[in-house]
């Protein structure tokens, strides 16, 4: 399997579970958005707490030039360690949410 395919598998692998930890507050449901075409990973809540309305990503991750960038990751163990446990080098991880000058110190890929 080549390596684009392989780290889709291991996005959805890793994404997945997250579609079952509901919120344990309101009304909020847990959406997954897998575009194996383009490249695009998410798992968002959208729903109420209430009288307020809840509404965002939890995940989200892109493949770019054969890297994966975690956009954005708001989960307790980290996206990026758990690809990395399923055997992905740290040079294909981009922790996109830091500054492009930081990524140079925190031992993944700069971009």
């Amino acid at each position: 399997m080549d390596r684009l395919n392989n780290y889709r598998q291991l996005i959805c692998q890793v994404l997945e579970p997250y579609t079952q930890m509901k919120p344990a507050n309101g009304e909020i449901e847990v959406y997954k958005f897998f575009d194996t075409v383009d490249d695009h990973y998410q798992i968002f809540h959208a729903g109420w707490d209430q009288h307020q309305r809840v509404f965002g990503a939890l995940i989200h991750l892109d493949l770019i030039n054969e890297k994966i960038w975690i956009q954005y990751d708001g989960t307790e163990v980290g996206v990026a360690n758990e690809l990395v446990n399923l055997g992905v080098p740290k040079q294909d991880i981009v922790l996109a949410y830091h500054s492009p000058f930081m990524r140079q110190y925190d031992g993944f890929a700069v971009g």
